[in-house]
């Protein structure tokens, strides 16, 4: 089962309230952490990337060769294993990302009980063990009645918060006891919260000021943001909120340092684009490039889009982009690290998740405000209610019923170009809208042939290849 504060005591009698329990004392609360996942040794890498590959969030096909997901993902996971497996390979031979999910679950869960607040605190990963789907057995053996799902994602995008919420909504709408008889609110994204912008601030000034550093001093190096990039069309075709918050984000810490006395420049890049397809710029790389040509001498780097040190940090950052800021003529370099279990950090989630249980306090006894009907809201955008993407709700949505999987529906609506407004906290219904997916066939362009050309090319050759 997951780690991290689950297990616990099946459908028994709940464990005695703490005393100024917030919460009604009948209820078992539960947090149900979700991330990424990651490869916990070398052979776990090329089915990680299998799993990765394969969702349709990720890649997205067009409807009509969405058979071909599959044997693609089993061909991009074997070419790219041996590049992946060195990288995993270059900082000790697998992903420390559950290890430190872990800790973090267990500091919220000490973190809730501090401020009054019992509840068992889950981790569910979405590529790699423990699954989601680990996670949610757990919660139904645990007998939990209200659950917050929290995305360990500052920043809102339909490739990361989004996919998982998606698969969670799969998994409550196959469950009578997650759908029916538990509550659950979501929160979407947090990278507006004050303790997380705090605590951001005082790793970046921490590390300029950093004694034995390589900075002759804490007011030159630039601030080097390196987000995890996503493709240009989730922003501009799929209406992903990712770009927008990720800016606004920046804006927060860099107005925050402001406050602190730091004032150094800042930029904004975007890092581990794959694939021929434009991604959002600038690019990570060259950001780098240009600054060692402005001859920058000296930069701090800090990862903006996830909470622990995990491969794009350790390796991607650590050492590629500091090798090429080497190779470029950047002289001195720093990297702020990740926010991991920092205490400031922590008590905020943990406020975080003490504010959305109140929403629970805050319903009628009618099920149908908290989880009743999942999916069918999804279709109906228009009598929408705590979720409400604001303008965007037009519903005007094309209910997508698939057999065999989700379709890779866009969070919100296409091509409205309306800019997306951020989604508000409630259920996943709520969140998860029934979109259009990708074009329609007959929009299709010479890209979106020719990818279809290749990727029929490339199956028919794998299952030759394995004698299928």
């Amino acid at each position: 089962g997951p780690q991290g504060g689950g297990g616990g005591g099946g459908g028994g009698p709940p464990p005695a309230a703490n005393v100024g329990e917030p919460v009604n004392v009948t209820e078992k609360v539960g947090i149900l952490l979700l991330n990424l996942g990651g490869p916990e040794e070398l052979d776990d890498v090329q089915p990680f990337l299998y799993n990765l590959f394969a969702d349709p969030d990720i890649i997205r096909l067009p409807a009509a060769v969405r058979f071909l997901q599959s044997p693609l993902a089993a061909l991009l996971s074997n070419s790219r294993a041996p590049k992946s497996r060195k990288a995993y390979e270059s900082i000790g031979g697998g992903s420390p990302l559950r290890r430190i999910t872990d800790e973090q679950a267990q500091a919220l869960k000490q973190s809730l009980a501090a401020k009054g607040q019992a509840a068992e605190v889950y981790v569910g990963m979405r590529y790699w063990k423990p699954f989601t789907e680990d996670a949610t057995e757990q919660i139904k053996a645990d007998g939990i009645t209200q659950l917050v799902v929290l995305p360990l994602y500052p920043q809102f995008s339909i490739s990361t918060s989004g996919s998982s919420l998606r698969l969670l909504e799969q998994i409550f709408s196959e469950d009578e006891y997650l759908q029916m008889q538990m509550k659950h609110t979501v929160i979407p994204s947090w990278y507006q919260r004050p303790g997380y912008v705090q605590a951001m601030a005082d790793l970046i000034k921490g590390e300029l000021n950093k004694p034995g550093s390589e900075f002759d001093s804490p007011d030159e190096p630039i601030i080097f943001f390196s987000a995890h990039g996503v493709p240009v069309s989730y922003v501009e075709d799929a209406g992903d909120p990712y770009k927008q918050e990720m800016e606004e984000c920046v804006a927060l810490i860099v107005a925050q340092l402001g406050r602190m006395g730091v004032h150094n420049e800042h930029v904004l890049a975007y890092q581990s684009r794959v694939g021929p397809i434009e991604w959002l710029k600038p690019y990570t790389d060259d950001i780098i490039r240009e600054l060692g040509a402005k001859k920058t001498k000296a930069m701090v780097a800090v990862p903006i889009s996830f909470v622990s040190e995990h491969i794009e940090t350790l390796e991607e950052m650590d050492m590629e982009y500091r090798e090429l800021a080497e190779e470029s003529g950047v002289q001195q370099w720093g990297r702020v690290p990740a926010l991991d279990t920092n205490p400031v950090f922590i008590d905020d989630l943990a406020d975080a998740v003490v504010e959305s249980l109140l929403t629970f306090e805050n319903q009628t006894s009618d099920l149908n405000m908290g989880s009743g009907e999942f999916g069918m809201r999804s279709a109906e955008f228009g009598s929408f209610r705590s979720g409400d993407f604001g303008s965007m709700a037009s519903g005007e949505f094309s209910s997508v019923s698939m057999s065999g999987g989700l379709p890779p529906i866009s969070i919100m609506p296409m091509g409205t170009g309306t800019k997306a407004s951020v989604p508000k906290p409630g259920d996943l219904g709520d969140l998860l809208g029934g979109g259009q997916g990708l074009q329609e066939p007959w929009e299709w362009g010479f890209n979106e042939y020719a990818m279809i050309a290749v990727s029929i090319l490339l199956s028919t050759m794998l299952m030759m290849d394995q004698g299928m």
